[in-house]
């Protein structure tokens, strides 16, 4: 899961360039997919960076997930794309034309519920641990996760303060994978063995 502010204090490479060269060396290591999540873009502006980053990924032979922008989605051919609940319920309501692989964000077993209805493929479940990406909100835990891989028959991802330690804990209670953000994009890349 990507976040290209994480590099907005780098000076040397000039951010966006530092940002692609770190997801080089994410999609070099193999992870199961790279999702695009640059929420605070314009669809143009998201289009542009998508074709690099989708490059990147197709050179590795990582799949690449488009997030929030079903017509960049549509118009680059990602292999997914990962869509907000709202979103995704105003889209359907609309007959909007969405790919097959789909997904989207649960905070509740009624989310949960209400992705399967509309036709997602998998989900990410979280906040799970404690994390800077939201200060001050607490985490929902294993015990929820555990809730929600026991409701479901979709591969779910736990999302939130995923660490190597935390990814075989996340594993152990029935998800299918873990999502990273700040913890792939900068510092150590500690995928799994099995990934790479």
């Amino acid at each position: 899961m990507t976040n290209r502010h994480l590099f907005d204090d780098i000076e040397d490479a000039g951010g966006q360039p530092s940002f692609l060269a770190r997801l080089e060396r994410i999609a070099a290591a193999h992870p199961a997919a790279i999702v695009l999540r640059e929420k605070d873009m314009g669809e143009g502006e998201y289009e542009v960076l998508a074709r690099d980053v989708q490059r990147i990924c197709r050179r590795h032979q990582v799949p690449f997930i488009a997030h929030t922008f079903a017509g960049v989605a549509a118009h680059l051919g990602a292999d997914a794309l990962h869509l907000p609940l709202p979103l995704l319920r105003r889209l359907r309501e609309s007959g909007a034309a969405l790919p097959a692989h789909l997904g989207t964000s649960c905070h509740s077993l009624e989310d949960v519920r209400e992705a399967e209805r509309l036709g997602c493929s998998y989900l990410i479940a979280g906040h799970i641990y404690a994390t800077s990406c939201k200060p001050g909100l607490p985490p929902r835990g294993l015990a929820f996760l555990r809730e929600v891989t026991a409701a479901t028959e979709l591969p779910v991802y736990a999302i939130g303060g995923i660490t190597p330690a935390r990814l075989r804990e996340v594993l152990a209670a029935g998800a299918a994978g873990g999502c990273a953000m700040s913890s792939l994009m900068r510092g150590d890349l500690w995928l799994p063995e099995n990934n790479r």
